[in-house]
């Protein structure tokens, strides 16, 4: 270590701790996924009085029931399939629903995936709209309205979990967080940059913590905050068709989330799966723009989706409202005047 080098992270908080009460299976990021599911039905309820539509009370939250039972579904199958490396869910398949760890405590479902979990949502939604005869889009762009917001309660519970942590910085942004895995010593950057954040390496130590980007609050408050407030705002002075506000979510998550990545080291064993930049870059270090993590793929295609749903929704749009438009008695004219032209040609053809 430097003996000039002063201290150039944030210290982890040591106040906070997982469980909400200590001995209890009661844990800050339950209570934060039910915060995130009530800010969203609450939202979406205050959009249906303020539309003044009548709607049941029951078939709202029958709904959200059934949206939280898809999205838990899809969010552990994406986890435990794409993200896990050893194979060991497809060796134990029942592990995937299992909430006890090896040593019989409970732990809850630790891991899960935001895309399965948007996934299994949709495919729950849309079979719901569709047996009670529901406005799909209608529905769905007054659902995302309230999404990111409570999706900003998952990532700070994900913070308070210690887990989902970025890469490795000497910025004065980095944050020691005590869970994340321990660097090797032996590399000439892991020493770099413990002499530039003033961190000693005691003698004979094969591994040391290092200071990472503190992500999960950076997607706390852009894919959340920020979001919500874009969605918000044109949803109240800019709606031109219905989908337009689900096709916006799409787009704007994906963004957000696409560069964040940048920042948020990839899940173990997977690193970056397409590298243009260069070869020999750790995957604790953001070194390139051109390399690019499974997470940053998943949210590239989720851009394009939304693309493509702006696009769709604009041409259903436009043809729902060329359809509404059509006056039958006009054309019944057209048609009956055609067919007049029509017999006037044959009967001069036979006159000549």
């Amino acid at each position: 270590m430097n003996p000039g080098a002063t201290m150039q992270y944030i210290p982890y908080p040591t106040w906070l701790s997982p469980e909400i009460i200590p001995g209890l299976p009661f844990r800050w990021y339950g209570l934060k996924y039910l915060f995130a599911f009530a800010t969203a039905y609450l939202l979406f309820q205050w959009q249906v009085k303020k539309r003044k539509l009548t709607v049941p009370s029951d078939l709202v939250m029958n709904m959200f029931f059934w949206a939280i039972v898809g999205l838990l579904l899809g969010a552990r199958l994406f986890s435990t399939i794409i993200y896990d490396t050893t194979g060991r869910y497809l060796r134990e398949p029942w592990l995937i629903f299992w909430p006890f760890g090896d040593n019989g405590q409970f732990t809850g479902f630790m891991g899960m995936s935001y895309h399965g979990g948007v996934v299994g949502a949709v495919v729950a939604i849309v079979i719901y709209c569709k047996i009670h005869k529901i406005d799909t889009l209608d529905w769905g762009d007054m659902l995302v309205q309230g999404i990111p917001l409570g999706y900003t309660f998952g990532r700070l519970g994900n913070f308070i979990n210690g887990e989902l942590y970025g890469k490795v910085t000497d910025s004065p942004l980095g944050m020691l967080f005590p869970q994340a895995q321990a660097l090797p010593t032996n590399l000439d950057w892991v020493v770099d940059i413990a002499n530039k954040v003033g961190i000693a390496i005691p003698d004979g130590a094969a591994f040391i913590n290092l200071p990472r980007y503190p992500s999960q609050l950076f997607e706390a408050f852009f894919e959340g905050i920020v979001l919500w407030l874009i969605l918000w705002f044109f949803s109240r002075t800019h709606k031109p068709f219905k989908g337009f506000s689900i096709a916006l979510y799409m787009f704007g998550y994906g963004l957000f989330r696409f560069f964040i990545e940048y920042f948020r080291e990839p899940d173990p064993g997977l690193g970056f799966v397409l590298k243009f930049g260069p070869k020999d870059n750790p995957p604790e270090l953001f070194q390139s723009l051109l390399n690019f993590s499974t997470g940053q793929i998943l949210n590239f295609l989720m851009m394009a989706g939304g693309v493509i749903v702006l696009v769709a929704c604009k041409l259903y749009a436009d043809r729902r409202l060329k359809a509404e438009s059509f006056d039958p008695e006009a054309s019944l004219a057209d048609e009956q005047a055609a067919e007049r032209k029509k017999q006037r040609r044959k009967t001069r053809k036979k006159l000549k």
